[in-house]
């Protein structure tokens, strides 16, 4: 039985909200590096519960407040996401703020290889998750009352130096790969083309839940990261595994994955531009970016993992990952590895 959440206090504030009580059961849900999350078996019920780290956390980070906004707003779109129920910003009832949200029946994987299923099925899966992304970033942020989610304009520059702020102050030791990075990106920003969208900021094979049997995707989860931002942040991170290898966030760089079933990144591209509602081109710098903001995340991980309050145990593992994502970037700078553009 999991004791890190109150048990009593939670089945006390779920039955306020369902009229009656019920035995309660939590299992911790593996595999975030952020935000916990639970299984609630309440009664006959089955819910999620994600909620904040303990511990200090930086501003603006762990957004959960976010997560349960945009899916709430989406709930009647074209976008597959969970149903949410209820958030909860007293953190006097567990000792953070949580929000909780339906169970939904599917399958998540790890890793971008999608093990487990046919060389057709996993082609289908990846193409529909490139279909995916084109319905969210078609969805009109004041047509579903997310106009005030996020500065319109200007993403790319005020995301860099969001990141590049967030380095500088990390307390993990200077990574001069990044540091490179960083100049890079900050001297090739395209200048502003006005384009925004819903962006969820973390939109990859992991992030997605695919219908039990069928290959095709039924949820979107993990929405901390979203904003009003650039399609192309989007689908520029979205091809990241073409040019970053297994032991990297479970890239595919290096694998057999043609062999497998998995479209080219071009055919990702062009599945995505299919579908999409303008008809703009993912560069290299696009590509460059999503690398550069990966990097910049896993350093605030490191930082967790440092201070004792990461929410994954594998943390201190993963942390060496921003000198690894810094390089990949410049090797898609200078065409070392095989991108899109």
């Amino acid at each position: 039985m999991d004791t890190s959440l109150d048990q009593k206090a939670l089945a006390a504030w779920l039955a306020e909200r369902l009229g009656g009580r019920a035995d309660l059961s939590v299992q911790q849900i593996s595999g975030g590096q952020s935000n916990p999350t639970y299984r609630l078996d309440y009664g006959a019920a089955r819910f999620v519960l994600r909620i904040k780290p303990s511990g200090p956390l930086l501003p603006g980070a762990h957004a959960i407040e976010r997560e349960f906004r945009v899916m709430a707003a989406l709930r009647d779109s074209d976008v597959p996401v969970p149903v949410v129920r209820w958030l909860e910003e007293d953190a006097g009832i567990l000792g953070r703020p949580f929000y909780v949200m339906d169970w939904l029946e599917g399958r998540v994987f790890s890793d971008c290889a999608l093990d487990g299923v046919s060389p057709q099925d996993r082609r289908e899966m990846y193409l529909d998750t490139a279909r995916t992304m084109a319905r969210l970033h078609a969805v009109r942020p004041e047509a579903v009352g997310l106009d005030d989610f996020g500065r319109p304009g200007n993403y790319f520059n005020r995301q860099i130096a969001r990141w590049s702020r967030q380095c500088r102050e990390s307390t993990s030791p200077a990574i001069p790969e990044l540091e490179d990075l960083t100049a890079w990106v900050t001297a090739h920003c395209p200048p502003d083309d006005g384009s925004t969208a819903i962006s969820h900021g973390d939109f990859r094979i992991g992030n997605m839940m695919f219908h039990p049997t069928e290959p095709r995707v039924v949820g979107v989860l993990d929405w901390e990261l979203s904003t009003l931002g650039h399609p192309m942040a989007d689908l520029g991170f979205c091809v990241m595994p073409w040019t970053t290898a297994p032991e990297e966030y479970g890239g595919l760089l290096g694998t057999d994955w043609q062999a497998r079933g998995i479209p080219t990144p071009e055919d990702f591209v062009a599945a995505y531009q299919a579908q999409a509602i303008t008809d703009m081109a993912l560069t290299p710098f696009h590509q460059a970016f999503a690398l550069f903001r990966f990097a910049a995340i896993f350093v605030g991980i490191a930082d967790r993992a440092r201070s004792g309050n990461a929410a994954s145990e594998e943390a201190a593992r993963l942390a060496p990952l921003a000198e690894r994502f810094a390089r990949r970037a410049l090797d898609v700078i200078h065409d070392r590895v095989g991108g899109v553009a």
